[in-house]
C-alpha cells in the first residue's frame, strides 16, 4: 500500500503544507496566522493505526495521540488515570471494577464500557490475528475465545452499565493499571468500526476520543493529525497540529533540523552524539531504558534447531566492543534478557555462564561447539543475519559478521540490511535465519519480557521456542501472590531459556531523541513514551 486517501481537499491540504512549511524549528516560533504545528520524525513507515494490529513503537506515537485506554501515560511515563476516573479490585486481586468518566468520542457519541468490551473481545478475534493478543490473556478465558473454543461472550469484561466495567482476570496481576496504557487495551469505537471495518482508521472515517484526529495519511510522506477539542487532554494541548514525518535516513532528518522544518526525532545516531551535541546544541537527549536489543535464531530451520550452534554464535560476540566502539554512549553490554531497571525482579538475576570468560577461551568454545555440529572446511556454516536499517543497527552489523568469521575460516555469515518494517514482517512470518530485534517494555514488570519466549505468545515469540518447563514456571508466577517468590520463578525461568540460546541479548539501551530544546514538557522517561498533549514551545501561549 503506498497511499491514503485524504478528506481533505487540494486547497486545504496547501494551507496544511504551508504552516507546516512556516513553523520554523530549532527554536523559531510561530508566526502571526500560522496554526501552531508540532513536527515529528518517527523512524519508519506506518503500516497501521489501528490499536489491535500495531506493534510497532513508531506507529504507536500517532496512535497514543489519538486514543486513550482507562489509564494512559503521564508526562513522566508512569500511569495515571484516563478513560477510568477510579478503580478497585476485590480481595483475590482478580476482579477489578473501572468507573468511567464523561467523555465523548470525537463525533458527540459517549464513551461507553461497551466500547472497552467491544474492544477486548475484537482483539482476540482469530480474524484480527493480532501479534498482541496474547499479551492480554491474563484476562479470563482470552487465550480460549481467540482459539475460537468459547464464543467473544465468554471473554472477562462486560459492561455493568454506561459507566462501570469490570474485567476479570485468569490470576492477580498488580501490574494491570500500566499495562492498561498500552493501545492494545484501548477502546475502539464499535459503531464506526462495525460501519467501515478495516477502513475505520483512514481520515475520512476515524473517530477517536484523545487530544488529536488524523486528518491526513501519505504513506511514505507524513501523517497530520489536529486538535479533537473535546477529547481527553485537548483542553491543555498547547499544539493545534501535529504533523508526523516518516523518516528513516539520518540525513533527511538532519537536513529537516538544519531548515527549522523538524522539532523531534525518534531516533539517532548514537555514536555520533557528541557531533550531533555540536551541531544541534541541546537536541540530543537520552535517558537509561526499559529497551533490549536481542538476536534472534530461527529454531525451525537447521542448523539453528541445534543449541550448539546458536551457543557458539553468541559466545562469538564481542558485545564489550560494539558498546565502547560503535553504539551510543550508555549502552550496556546485556547478557540477560530482562533489563536491570525493570520493577518486581528484586532478586539475584540469572546471566549466562560464560560472562567473565575471556573472549579467546569463548572463540575456542564456540569453534568446538560447531565442529562437534558437524561444521568445519568441508561442510561451512552459512547463514543470513538480517538487522534493522535504523539506529545503530547498520554499524553494529560489520562488527557482528567479523566476530563470527573469527571463530573459523569456515563461518561464513551474510549481513543483510532491512526497511525496519520490512525486517519486523519477516520476523513476524518466520522468514530468517537470525536476526536483529528490540523490545522496548510496554508496562513495568519481568513478565512484559519473559512471555515473548513462551510457546503459546504467537507471532511476537519470532524463533518459534517452545519448552514446556519454561512454560510451566511462568504460568506458575501468574499464581503467585508473594512477589519475591514470583520474581524467583522469573529468574529460574530467564535462567533455563538463556541456557537454551532462543535469543542472544546484546545490549541494554538508552533512550534516543532529538528535541528541539525550545520544547518545553518533554521528560526524558524509561517507557521513552512523550505524548504531543504535553508539549509546548517557549513563547506560545498555553490554552
Amino acid at each position: 500500500m503506498t497511499t491514503r486517501r485524504s478528506v481533505l481537499t487540494a486547497s486545504v491540504f496547501a494551507l496544511a503544507a504551508l504552516a507546516l512549511a512556516a513553523c520554523g524549528g530549532g527554536g523559531a516560533k510561530e508566526k502571526p496566522g500560522d496554526v501552531p504545528t508540532l513536527r515529528r520524525g518517527i523512524s519508519a513507515k506506518v503500516d497501521t493505526l489501528d490499536p489491535h494490529k500495531s506493534s510497532a513503537q513508531w506507529e504507536n506515537i500517532v496512535i497514543g495521540d489519538m486514543l486513550i485506554g482507562l489509564t494512559t501515560d503521564g508526562v513522566d511515563g508512569k500511569p495515571i488515570p484516563g478513560m477510568a476516573t477510579s478503580w478497585e479490585t476485590d480481595p483475590t486481586g482478580t476482579v477489578w471494577t473501572f468507573k468511567i468518566g464523561d467523555y465523548n468520542w470525537s463525533d458527540g457519541q459517549p464513551v461507553k464500557a461497551s466500547d472497552f468490551v467491544y474492544a477486548l473481545r475484537r482483539i482476540q478475534d482469530p480474524v484480527i490475528a493480532s501479534q498482541y493478543a496474547s499479551m492480554l490473556w491474563l484476562i479470563k478465558n482470552a487465550e480460549k475465545v481467540n482459539a475460537g473454543e468459547l464464543p467473544p461472550d465468554q471473554l472477562g469484561a462486560r459492561a455493568i452499565d454506561d459507566k462501570t466495567l469490570e474485567l476479570t482476570l485468569e490470576y492477580p496481576a498488580p501490574y494491570l493499571p500500566g499495562l492498561l496504557t498500552h493501545y492494545t487495551t484501548y477502546p475502539v469505537p464499535e459503531h464506526v468500526v462495525e460501519q467501515f471495518g478495516d477502513a475505520w482508521i483512514q481520515p475520512e472515517n476515524i473517530v477517536v476520543n484523545g487530544p488529536y484526529k488524523l486528518v491526513y495519511w501519505r504513506t511514505g510522506d507524513q501523517l497530520v493529525s489536529e486538535k479533537n477539542p473535546t477529547g481527553f487532554g485537548a483542553a491543555e494541548a498547547c499544539f493545534d497540529r501535529v504533523a508526523y514525518f516518516e523518516i528513516e535516513n539520518e540525513a533527511a532528518y538532519e537536513n529537516k533540523i538544519a531548515a527549522g522544518e523538524l522539532d523531534i526525532n525518534n531516533v539517532f545516531s548514537g555514536p555520533r552524539k557528541a557531533e550531533l551535541e555540536a551541531k544541534f546544541p541541546g537536541w540530543p537527549r537520552t535517558t537509561p531504558g526499559l529497551l533490549v536489543t536481542y538476536w534472534t535464531f530461527n529454531q525451525t530451520k537447521p542448523p539453528f534447531n541445534d543449541v550448539r550452534v546458536r551457543k557458539a554464535l553468541s559466545l562469538s560476540l564481542d558485545r564489550e566492543f560494539m558498546v565502547r566502539n560503535v553504539l551510543t554512549p550508555g549502552f550496556e553490554p546485556a547478557y540477560a534478557f530482562v533489563p536491570p531497571g525493570m520493577s518486581n525482579y528484586e532478586v539475584p538475576r540469572p546471566q549466562v555462564s560464560w560472562k567473565e570468560m575471556p573472549r579467546p577461551e569463548r572463540l575456542a568454545e564456540a569453534k568446538r561447539l560447531l565442529e562437534e555440529a558437524g561444521f568445519g572446511p568441508n561442510n561451512p556454516l552459512k547463514f543470513e543475519f538480517i538487522h534493522r536499517s535504523t539506529g545503530d543497527n547498520p554499524k553494529v552489523a560489520p562488527v557482528a559478521q567479523q566476530n563470527w568469521a573469527e571463530i573459523a575460516p569456515w563461518v561464513q555469515p551474510v549481513i543483510v540490511k532491512q526497511d525496519t518494517k520490512v525486517l519486523y514482517a519477516r520476523l513476524r512470518q518466520n522468514d530468517f535465519e537470525v536476526s536483529d530485534a528490540a523490545w522496548l517494555a510496554d508496562f513495568d514488570d519481568p513478565i512484559n519480557y519473559l512471555y515473548l519466549l513462551q510457546s503459546t505468545t504467537g507471532q511476537q515469540n519470532y524463533g518459534k521456542y517452545a519448552n514446556p518447563e519454561y512454560d510451566a514456571l511462568l504460568n506458575q508466577s501468574n499464581q503467585e501472590l508473594d512477589l519475591t517468590k514470583r520474581a524467583e520463578i522469573f529468574a529460574q525461568a530467564e535462567a533455563l531459556m538463556m541456557e537454551e540460546y532462543p535469543i542472544t541479548p546484546m545490549w541494554v539501551q538508552v533512550t534516543q531523541n532529538l528535541v528541539d530544546p525550545t520544547l518545553t514538557g518533554w521528560v526524558d522517561n524509561a517507557k521513552d513514551n512523550h505524548r504531543s498533549r504535553f508539549l509546548c514551545r517557549e513563547g506560545m501561549k498555553t490554552p
